[in-house]
């Protein structure tokens, strides 16, 4: 990932990203949903490239949430299959590029070639520093924070533990993105406006962008005007402008 803006104090440095408008890119062109999902995979391919360009350091996607098994079967199945596809066919490239990918959400409910993957995914690039790209599959906040507070649980039960030592950091450390930094900017695609159980503690403090734009129409400039966005914002984490009366 090379880098090309010279001022980079203002950039997000965690960006998240939920990756609506597939179904409905494909139905406006007469064409199954199943389209829209493999052309959304080639607007991942350019905001991975675009993200790391303009200085972001991480990426986390929404790719599949707990709630999409409600989709139809063969629908699931398509994104399982799409999953598998981008990671076979992407991991060398991305290693060689300096990305550390990580799967985040439930593994239990994975295929064992998907979940295979997955794991060799995440083992090859685990030594590099200079892009983290994470994508939620299988993942639900709720979930998330459910299978956290279960982690806590067995080490109080255990003795490892005890319950006054609990804070915001172990609690973050018990998370899929243990280690990373917190949801600096949440983008959404296709004008909703809501974030869908999505990072439910790491986007705190996120400032939001919501775009009309498609998911597979989403490239370099639309990203840029999210970033460009975000830079306009006022961050006071819950306090007052230091010149303000």
């Amino acid at each position: 990932m090379s880098e090309t803006a010279s001022d980079r104090t203002s950039v997000p440095q965690h960006v998240a990203i939920i990756m609506d408008g597939n179904g409905r890119w494909a139905q406006q062109r007469g064409r199954p949903r199943t389209f829209g999902h493999s052309k959304g995979v080639e607007a991942v391919r350019r905001v991975v490239e675009a993200a790391g360009d303009r200085g972001v350091r991480t990426l986390t996607l929404f790719s599949f949430s707990t709630e999409n098994w409600n989709r139809p079967a063969d629908e699931v199945g398509a994104l399982f299959e799409l999953m598998k596809r981008y990671v076979a066919a992407d991991l060398a490239s991305l290693k060689k590029k300096g990305v550390r990918i990580r799967i985040i959400g439930r593994r239990d409910d994975l295929t064992p070639d998907l979940a295979e993957i997955v794991t060799k995914a995440e083992t090859d690039t685990a030594e590099n520093t200079d892009f983290n790209l994470n994508i939620a599959f299988n993942y639900g906040g709720r979930d998330e924070l459910i299978r956290a507070a279960q982690s806590l649980a067995e080490a109080v039960r255990a003795g490892d533990l005890n319950p006054s030592d609990i804070d915001e950091g172990r609690l973050s450390a018990a998370l899929d993105t243990a280690g990373l930094p917190d949801v600096d900017l949440m983008i959404r695609t296709s004008g909703e406006q809501r974030i869908s159980n999505f990072l439910l503690w790491q986007a705190a403090y996120a400032e939001f962008y919501f775009t009309d734009v498609l998911w597979p129409d989403f490239d370099d400039a639309e990203l840029g005007r999210a970033l460009d966005s975000f830079q306009q914002r006022d961050r006071r984490y819950g306090g007052v402008d230091a010149g303000a009366a």
